[in-house]
């Protein structure tokens, strides 16, 4: 079996582009597809060849590659993937779009619907600086909705990482996805079972992630918090900071694993589609106090693994941070949740299971029972 992995663009370092990782780990004969290539600053696929589109050769293309949305699905279309048997679409936007033959079948592991089009009040929340040219794009972002929905008609299966997703998939494109719980590199994180006296954040410093609410509720209460990480929140974060709180900046994976294996436990904040962070902080022993919307819903167990509160507020966060602080955590119970739901064995076992099933071109219902009945929990949004 031939097999074609496509990503949006291979620029940056997120959690789309670490999914992508494992799953060129995976499958270490597959051909990699992308739109633009930056291999400093993406991830490390090794000596691997990496096919680009002509967009590869604009100047200034990888620093400004959100400005070049028109013209990711053109590029897509021209790469010629006709001697595939299996491609699998690693996507937040355009890879969906690709052309396959007619024999071939398509998975899309779609981490979001292309935000920048459907969801556009939360996209310029993260990405303000683009606000300025919406006005006068209104109606080529009309013309590219059509094309966005036209060709999320084509991939065979979708998969999302969370019952959020899953949701959002079906309710803009009308299509169903499997949910499959993206996992963590469970070998990357410490366990330590006796916990120090400071809370942690770890995240980039963007508006939408509410790290200022946070900072309210530990101002408050005079708590130790630590925050590591870095973005264009930073300066005004540290001005409203009392002197409990810390700021790091980047630190080393090293020192990031051991910081969250010591917490009396991990802050998340913002609403979240899946989130990594949560299962991350659970494999190292530690529990989560977190927005109770999004993804952690399907990664939390509320009173055994972490706190959700209510509200986006420094009091409802107070109340869920005392709430956790009388909880009698037992720090292994909540490690194991970690490792026998999010590792990527789990993960892949359940790739695998799908994989055979849109071979033979079973329905979605009677693979999400195949699952379900090899103890693979999964769901259909």
């Amino acid at each position: 079996m031939k097999i074609a992995l496509v990503h949006d663009y291979l620029t940056q370092r997120g959690g789309a582009e670490r999914v992508f990782e494992l799953l060129c780990k995976y499958f270490p004969d597959a051909d990699i597809f992308t739109s633009l290539y930056d291999r400093e600053n993406t991830i490390d696929l090794k000596e691997r060849s990496v096919s680009t589109t002509p967009l590869q050769h604009l100047p200034g293309s990888a620093k400004y590659f959100r400005m070049l949305a028109p013209f990711y699905y053109p590029a897509f279309r021209s790469l010629d993937l006709q001697a595939y048997d299996l491609i699998i679409s690693s996507t937040s936007s355009f890879a969906k779009g690709i052309k396959k033959s007619a024999g071939a079948k398509h998975i899309c592991f779609c981490h979001n619907v292309t935000r920048f089009l459907w969801d556009i009040d939360t996209y310029l929340k993260e990405y303000s600086e683009y606000k300025k040219f919406y006005p006068l794009f209104e109606k080529l972002l009309q013309s590219m909705r059509k094309l966005d929905y036209k060709y999320a008609q084509e991939p065979d299966v979708y998969i999302a990482n969370s019952s959020v997703v899953g949701r959002r998939i079906e309710n803009i494109y009308h299509r169903k996805a499997i949910v499959v719980n993206y996992p963590i590199d469970s070998e990357n994180f410490k366990f330590h079972p006796k916990k120090q006296n400071f809370y942690l954040v770890t995240s980039r410093m963007l508006g939408y992630k509410k790290i200022d609410v946070t900072i309210k509720a530990f101002n408050n209460l005079g708590w130790p918090l630590i925050i590591i990480g870095d973005g264009p929140e930073r300066e005004y974060l540290e001005s409203i900071a009392e002197k409990n709180v810390k700021f790091l900046g980047y630190v080393s994976d090293r020192k990031r694993r051991n910081l969250m294996s010591k917490a009396s436990g991990v802050i998340v904040t913002a609403l979240e589609d899946y989130g990594l962070v949560p299962i991350e902080a659970n494999a190292s022993g530690t529990p989560v106090i977190a927005y109770g919307k999004g993804g952690v819903l399907d990664t939390q167990i509320c009173g055994i693994t972490g706190v959700l509160f209510e509200r986006q507020t420094p009091e409802s966060l107070e109340k869920a941070l005392l709430q956790a602080k009388n909880i009698k955590w037992d720090y292994t119970d909540i490690k194991n949740h970690a490792l026998s739901n999010f590792t990527e064995k789990v993960f892949f076992d359940k790739v695998d299971v799908i994989i055979d099933y849109v071979r033979r071109n079973e329905p979605i219902a009677r693979l999400e029972q195949k699952l379900s009945s090899q103890d693979l929990k999964v769901s259909v949004a």
